[in-house]
This record gives C-alpha cells, structure tokens and sequence, in this order.
C-alpha cells in the first residue's frame, strides 16, 4: 500500500520558508477573523509526520510538541537528540524511503512532511502526492529555499487557490505522477 505524503507550508514571496539562520519569525500569527489558514484542518487528515532534521530541532524549541500522539521521522543522517517523552513515537530514517517504510510497518497511511530538504528529498524520489503552498507577501532577499534542483520537471495540477484579506495566497496542487 502507497502511503499519501502531503505538504502544507508556507513560503515569503521569493520562496524562502526561513531566514538564512533558520528563524521564522516573519510567518504570520493566525488571524482571528481567518483563523490558522487551514492547518488545523489538514492536521486531522494525517496520521503521520515526516520532519527534515532542521526543522525537527526548530520545532523543539516550541516547547509544547505540535504534533500529539502521531507518529514522527526525522529524515538525519546523525542521531538527533530525542527526548525520553517522545522516544516512543518519533524515529530517524537516512532517506524518504526509509522513513515511508518505518511508517507503513506502523500502519500509518496519510504523512505530513516538513522541511525545505525534506521536501526537496520527497520531490526527487517521486514520492510527493500534494502541496499546499502559502505564499506570505514579504520578501526576504535570502533564506532556506523551499525548492532545490530536481534532476528532471516536476508537473503539477492545480486543485485550488484561495487569496485572503491580510494578502496570504494559498494554492494546492496534486503532483502528477508519470507511470514508470
């Protein structure tokens, strides 16, 4: 059984989804008229979270871990530190294979993954089946790209576009995959 693997994240206009030294602090607070732009909503449709490394050691300066009782890859070549509390349900895998294979053996079937090189990894194996992209209307002139270089194109059908009042513009695609 394939394994759904979604993104939902959030880039400044230039493409950027942190500052050069990892910092988010120009990503938006939820807007009370708005709300959370939906994320809330995509978290109940995932049972699973598939984490770059430097993204898994920014979420744990959050202090509360966002991601409950679901079950977490870290994608690391090293052993990042996992603490006793979360050794139960958060792993480490060295590629997106591995990490899928480790979630299907825990009958996990809808994955979330975050992180620029978490992404860009996904998208290069083919393993990517939609993107949910807020664009945030700042510039930020450098940072950690969102998107690498793919060996090859990478199409996408455009589900739905949705622009709202504080200028946030978000777009979901489904990555069109080409039978082998």
């Amino acid at each position: 059984m394939r394994l759904h693997c979604s993104v939902f994240i959030a880039t400044s206009l230039d493409g950027y989804i942190a500052r050069p030294d990892g910092s988010i602090d120009w990503l938006p607070a939820p807007d009370p008229a708005i709300g959370d732009y939906g994320y809330e909503a995509f978290m109940t449709t995932i049972d699973a979270v598939v984490l770059g490394r430097h993204t898994y050691d920014t979420v744990r300066g959050f202090g509360a871990w966002p991601y409950g009782e679901r079950r977490v890859v870290v994608l690391s070549r090293g052993a990042p530190e996992i603490p006793p509390e979360l050794a139960r349900r958060v792993s480490t895998a060295s590629s997106p294979q591995a990490a899928l294979d480790a979630l299907r053996a825990a009958d996990c079937h809808h994955a979330y993954v975050d992180g620029g090189l978490a992404v860009q990894a996904f998208l290069r194996d083919g393993l990517l089946d939609d993107i949910t992209l807020s664009t945030v209307p700042v510039l930020l002139g450098a940072g950690r790209p969102l998107f690498g270089v793919l060996s090859a194109d990478v199409r996408l059908v455009h589900q739905s576009t949705q622009a709202f009042a504080t200028g946030l513009v978000q777009s979901t695609y489904r990555v069109a995959h080409v039978a082998a």
